[in-house]
């Protein structure tokens, strides 16, 4: 049996052998390497928003007696937009207001016992307190009758109104929504292969669709730290101006990259390299024969990545097959 077991390893493996020597060369395919200028401008497309937009709610519980503007009007900070009922707001005030005079006539008295002995230092040292106390709730008091007159805290426009006179409002209740469009963003998504390029600050070309004869300036204010779930970086461009109030928002727009261009790179696919980018490894044709080199690579942008040693120009590296290669195997170049 062992001598049948051996004459039969023999046998396959001069079988073996024998296709082997009718099959020397692997099929692969291969690129030549070349010099590339990889940096080219770029687009982007996205939506404009306004510079601000603010949401108005009412701080008070009551009536609102009076609106002062209607939507489409512009408004200035600090101008008032309407204004609640304040009659029980005004009780609260002249119940506080003489709490507070009360409790400053109580610490007279006793500012005046306690220099004759006839009261205690806890005495003294209450009746302050009981002034601070009353002071505190004249002032919060105060506050909430100021906030019955609902008041811009910026320059825009009017672009809803929810309340009429008459309405009875709570903590809470929207009243006005404004924005402000003297000033616009374009928010868009850069991926991650054109990140390294771009720079808070730099100048972008801005065009909205609506109008695609013309053409706005704007520079980058913000570049995301973390990508989203599409590995895209949000990124906003702030628009140097906005004449004639052109630009609304929520109008589909593109930014428009410039680069200057830079020297050429040395380049090849990414799937010319043994099992990823990070092995640093490629098959290098010559005479004909797969060789293993070993290579340093660089940025990678997108299916292309930077070689910085290991490959000169008009070398051939194979691109599909190597898989099936060893070094030194023999090929043959599928077109």
């Amino acid at each position: 049996m062992g001598w049948v077991l051996t004459n039969n390893k023999a046998k396959n493996e001069a079988k073996t052998a024998i296709v082997a020597q009718g099959h020397t060369e692997v099929p692969v395919r291969v690129q030549r390497v070349e010099k590339q200028s990889l940096l080219q401008d770029m687009s982007a497309n996205g939506k404009i928003v306004a510079g601000q937009e603010l949401n108005f709610a009412s701080e008070n519980s009551g009536r609102v007696t009076r609106v002062l503007v209607d939507e489409g009007d512009h408004v200035k900070k600090g101008q008032t937009l309407a204004v609640i009922k304040a009659d029980q707001l005004n009780v609260d005030v002249e119940a506080a207001q003489a709490a507070y005079q009360n409790a400053l006539r109580d610490k007279e008295r006793f500012e005046s016992a306690f220099s004759t002995g006839g009261v205690t230092q806890q005495q003294m040292d209450q009746s302050k307190l009981n002034l601070e106390n009353t002071e505190a709730r004249l002032r919060q008091a105060k506050i909430r009758v100021s906030d019955t007159n609902i008041k811009s805290s910026i320059n825009g426009i009017v672009n809803k109104r929810y309340v009429e006179p008459g309405t009875v409002v709570s903590p809470g209740t929207q009243l006005f929504e404004l924005v402000d469009i003297s000033s616009m963003k374009l928010k868009v998504s850069i991926n991650e292969a054109q990140i390294p390029f771009i720079n808070v600050g730099d100048k972008v070309t801005v065009k909205a669709s609506v109008y695609p004869d013309k053409s706005f300036e704007g520079k980058i204010s913000f570049i995301a730290p973390k990508a989203d779930n599409t590995l895209s970086f949000p990124v906003e461009i702030e628009l140097s101006s906005n004449p004639g109030y052109q630009l609304k928002a929520g109008m589909y727009g593109s930014a428009h990259f410039h680069f200057d261009q830079p020297a050429p790179i040395i380049a090849i696919p990414r799937n010319a390299f043994v099992g990823s980018v990070a092995s640093n490894q490629v098959y290098v044709i010559e005479g004909g024969k797969a060789h293993k080199r070993d290579v340093v690579a660089g940025r990678i942008m997108g299916d292309v990545v930077e070689i910085l040693q290991g490959l000169g120009e008009d070398e051939t590296v194979v691109t599909s097959g190597q898989i099936n290669l060893i070094d030194g195997s023999s090929i043959t170049i599928l077109q």
